[in-house]
């Protein structure tokens, strides 16, 4: 339903159970929505739902036709200074995975990743997702499998042909601000990793995120 809230509900759904829920929601719905009416979703499905008349608890009374619009890309990316907002435009695609990748050129090291989670789930309930997408912890460069991933390579803004191929595979990797270090382009370039040009100018780490995101959907 159309401007109907929707709430992420971090437990498994049972229709007709009372979930027990925090102030902030039943605040949000009560006085900031002014509703009773809510939806509820979690692992790809959504439900019709109300709220209690002493705003404890959501009950979820019917299931929705409303079909979960994500798909099955996962984002690898070195955490950035706008990772939020990174974050943030990658949820509302509907990727599936968010994979932290510390690489040589990353200076973010200090994120807030219960911060980032939240928005996570902002995100979702805004972008009409019936499910979240996974935050795993930051890995290594080197824990990669290249030969598994789509490069989202920068190279292509400064002059260096990048050959058109049949995307393969539903991981795409994006760098830093400061882009790939020559190491890690030589070892990218020696795998069966597959290179994805972003066009012929420089992009911002967040929007270069975006951008290879909806080049792998409409691969």
């Amino acid at each position: 339903m159309q401007n109907t809230p929707r709430i992420y509900i971090d437990k498994e759904i049972i229709l007709n159970d009372k979930i027990a829920i925090d102030k902030t929601i039943s605040h949000y719905l009560r006085h900031v929505m002014r509703t009773n009416k809510c939806l509820v979703f979690n692992n790809g499905i959504e439900y019709n739902a109300i709220l209690s008349d002493d705003d404890k608890y959501i009950t979820a009374i019917s299931q929705t036709e409303h079909i979960d619009p994500c798909n099955d890309i996962e984002l690898y990316f070195a955490p950035i200074k706008k990772t939020d907002e990174l974050v943030n435009m990658a949820t509302q695609m509907g990727i599936s995975v968010l994979q932290p990748v510390i690489t040589e050129r990353t200076v973010a090291h200090h994120i807030n990743w219960e911060r980032i989670k939240k928005i996570i789930i902002e995100a979702s309930e805004q972008s009409n997702r019936n499910s979240i997408p996974k935050l795993r912890d930051p890995i290594k460069f080197s824990d990669v499998d290249l030969n598994t991933i789509i490069i989202a390579d920068e190279r292509a803004g400064h002059d260096m042909e990048i050959s058109k191929t049949s995307l393969l595979y539903n991981k795409v990797f994006v760098g830093p601000e400061g882009g790939f270090s020559q190491h890690e382009f030589d070892l990218i370039d020696n795998s069966s990793a597959q290179h994805l040009s972003l066009g012929k100018t420089i992009l911002r780490a967040e929007v270069a995120g975006v951008v290879a995101i909806a080049k792998v959907i409409n691969k």
